[in-house]
């Protein structure tokens, strides 16, 4: 069984901070070496008996998210998502959010990356990143291209639903998500997660990434 990946949400005084994908105790391969992580922390959200699938900030309890540049995004509503997902899971649900700008927020540390429409979270999932000799690059990223179908020449490997970052051929795309497995610099995401995500967003979408 491949490891679990443990996802939860600390929510502060006017501070959002998402602690999503904590390693485990023992790392067990190269995509779990971070041994630098914070501790998870798990505490009640708002509206935490509502079993909607969203988790809703009121008037003057709206949270703000730290992105790669250093600015803060203000955030009304996340996923609900479970206590405990494993390599390959996401969560993807767009229902009676508002039309808005798409935006995505990767961390690299936690192992998570978030899919804003405007203000709202609409999707997230475990990802796979660089390796140590071709790490992931962090910064605000516009997405330069896409491609449905590509294929890497350099690495004779299928990267379905390219969203193309850097000049240099850093991008999120399609992936076998699962335990012991790295990238040469991409960010891989699940192959259903990546088709939704290519559906919604566009050249020029902004992309980022923290370490």
């Amino acid at each position: 069984m491949a490891s679990r990946v443990a996802i939860g949400r600390w929510v502060s005084a006017g501070t959002l901070v998402l602690l999503l994908g904590a390693l485990a105790a023992k790392p067990v391969a190269k995509i779990l070496s971070r041994s630098d992580a914070p501790p998870l922390v798990l505490a009640p959200p708002p509206n935490d008996g509502d079993a909607s699938p969203r988790i809703r900030f009121e008037n003057g309890q709206f949270q703000q998210l730290r992105q790669g540049d250093g600015s803060a995004h203000t955030i009304r509503s996340l996923l609900r998502v479970p206590g405990r997902m494993q390599f390959g899971d996401f969560a993807w649900n767009d229902r009676d959010v508002p039309p808005g700008r798409i935006w995505l927020r990767v961390d690299l540390s936690r192992q998570i990356l978030s899919v804003f429409r405007g203000e709202h979270e609409i999707g997230t999932s475990v990802i796979l990143y660089g390796q140590d000799a071709t790490p992931t690059p962090t910064g605000d990223f516009p997405i330069r291209g896409m491609e449905k179908n590509h294929r890497s020449n350099s690495y004779d490997a299928q990267m379905p639903f390219t969203l193309w970052l850097t000049g240099d051929g850093v991008a999120i795309h399609g992936s076998d998500v699962r335990e012991g497995l790295a990238t040469h610099g991409c960010i891989g995401v699940p192959l259903g997660f990546a088709q939704r995500l290519f559906g919604v967003v566009k050249r020029g979408d902004l992309v980022s990434v923290l370490s």
